[in-house]
C-alpha cells in the first residue's frame, strides 16, 4: 500500500498535461521515488530527457497547485485514489499495456469485481438492443458477475439499471472526473451505482466530458473485464474502439448479431465477421470464460490469504490453539495489524477463535494452505 502522504504526488503528476504512463515510469525509473520525481529540480528533469514544454507544464502546476487541499477534496467527496504501487490496484487492469497510473474511485472496487464482463454499445439503440441488454447484464449480474460500462446513454445506462435492478455490482467508467457526471441525466444512476459498485475515472476532479477522454476511457473499460460484448454499434460507435482495446488486451470479444439494414448493428456483424464471438445467447458469455463457477472461485478466493499480514499468521498457527501474544511474537506482526487481521480471517472462516484471545487454523485451511505453500 502506498503511503497516503506520497499520494499526492501521484495526483500532482496526474495534472500535468504530458505525463502519461511511459513518462512517468521513466522518472520513477530515473528517481526511484515519487516524491523525488516531484521535487526534481529543472536541471534533473531535463536530464530525464522530458520535452522542454512538459517540464514548464510541471513546474507551473508545482507551483501554483496546493496538493493537500486537492488531497482534502478527494476526502471530502469520498473519493479513493489508487496508484500502481496499491496492492488494491484492480488486478486485471494493471496487466495491460501503460494502465492508468492513479484511478480515483467513489464507491468500492472489490476483489469479487475481477469477475467482470464490460457490456457496451450505441447511445441509440432500438427496442432489440434494450431487451438484449436487459437480458445479458440480468444473467450476468444473477451468476454474480460484476458488470462494467460507461454510463452512457442508450445501452450503457440499461446495462447498469438492470445490473442494479437484479441485485449484482456494476462499474462505471467516465470520460471526465468522479464528480462531474455525464450524461447529466444519470446522476441518480449514478449514486445507485456507488452503493453497490463504482464509479471510476483516470481523470482528476472536476475534468470535464471531452471527446478527447473517451478512447482512452474505453480502454480502461475493457481492462477492468474479463470480456467485452458489443450489443449494438453503428460504423463509428465508441463500443468499436473498446472491442479493439479489448481484443488488444486478449479480452474476449463478444457482439450481437443483427439485421444487415439495421444501422445499429453494422458495427456487431462487421465484428462478428471480423472474428468476434456472435452472442446467441447469454449464456454464451458464461460458458466461455467459466463463469458459472464465479461462487467457487470467489469462495477459493477467501480462503486464500489476502496480504502478508495473512501469509505470516497462517504460517504461525496450527491446530493447536495459540495466544495473540505468542502470535505476535512468532509473526512479528505489530497487534494492531494482527487483531484486525485476526478478525477478518475469523469472518471468512480460516481461523477460529477456541477461547478468549486464542486462535487455531481452521483444519480445511491449514490442508489447503499447505498444499498451496508445497506445491
Amino acid at each position: 500500500m502506498v503511503d497516503t502522504s506520497l499520494k499526492q504526488y501521484w495526483v500532482g503528476f496526474n495534472l500535468v498535461r504530458g505525463i502519461g504512463p511511459v513518462r512517468l515510469h521513466a522518472l520513477l525509473e530515473y528517481f526511484g521515488s515519487i516524491e523525488m520525481a516531484w521535487q526534481a529540480p529543472y536541471d534533473a528533469l531535463r536530464n530525464t530527457g522530458l520535452p522542454t514544454k512538459t517540464i514548464e507544464n510541471m513546474i507551473q502546476v508545482r507551483a501554483e497547485v496546493d496538493l493537500e487541499r486537492i488531497m482534502d477534496r478527494l476526502e471530502q467527496c469520498h473519493v479513493t485514489v489508487y496508484t500502481w504501487e496499491d496492492e488494491d490496484y484492480p488486478r486485471l487492469l494493471k496487466e495491460i499495456d501503460q494502465p492508468p497510473p492513479v484511478l480515483y474511485v467513489r464507491g468500492s472496487v472489490l476483489p469479487e469485481d475481477e469477475w467482470a464482463v464490460g457490456v457496451v454499445g450505441t447511445r441509440r439503440m432500438t427496442a432489440y438492443g434494450k431487451q438484449v441488454t436487459e437480458q445479458l447484464a440480468a444473467h450476468l449480474a444473477m451468476n454474480g458477475v460484476t458488470l462494467v460500462s460507461g454510463l452512457a446513454r442508450g445501452v450503457d445506462a440499461v446495462a447498469h439499471q438492470t445490473a442494479l435492478h437484479s441485485k449484482g455490482r456494476t462499474i462505471a467508467v467516465l470520460g471526465c472526473g468522479v464528480d462531474v457526471i455525464y450524461p447529466p441525466e444519470n446522476r441518480k444512476l449514478a449514486d445507485q451505482i456507488m452503493e453497490a459498485g463504482a464509479l471510476i475515472s483516470e481523470y482528476p476532479l472536476g475534468t470535464q466530458p471531452d471527446s478527447a477522454n473517451f478512447p482512452p476511457r474505453n480502454r480502461i473499460i475493457s481492462g477492468l473485464s474479463k470480456a467485452v460484448v458489443v450489443v449494438e454499434a453503428g460504423d463509428t460507435s465508441g463500443a468499436l474502439i473498446t472491442a479493439t482495446f479489448a481484443a488488444e488486451q486478449g479480452r474476449d470479444v463478444f457482439a450481437v448479431p443483427g439485421m444487415i439494414v439495421a444501422p445499429q448493428s453494422k458495427g456487431t456483424n462487421r465484428l462478428i465477421r471480423d472474428g468476434a464471438r456472435p452472442l446467441l445467447d447469454p449464456n454464451d458469455v458464461i460458458e466461455a470464460l467459466h463463469l458459472d463457477r464465479v461462487q467457487e472461485y470467489k469462495q477459493a478466493r477467501l480462503m486464500l490469504p489476502e496480504n502478508e499480514v495473512e501469509v505470516a499468521i497462517l504460517s504461525t498457527l496450527s491446530q493447536e490453539p495459540l495466544h495473540v501474544d505468542e502470535i505476535q511474537v512468532k509473526s512479528g506482526i505489530t497487534m494492531d495489524k494482527l487483531s484486525a487481521a485476526l478478525v477478518m480471517m475469523e469472518l471468512k472462516g480460516m481461523v477460529r477463535q477456541v477461547n478468549s484471545m486464542t486462535y487455531s487454523l481452521v483444519q480445511e485451511i491449514q490442508a489447503d494452505y499447505e498444499v498451496e505453500t508445497n506445491g
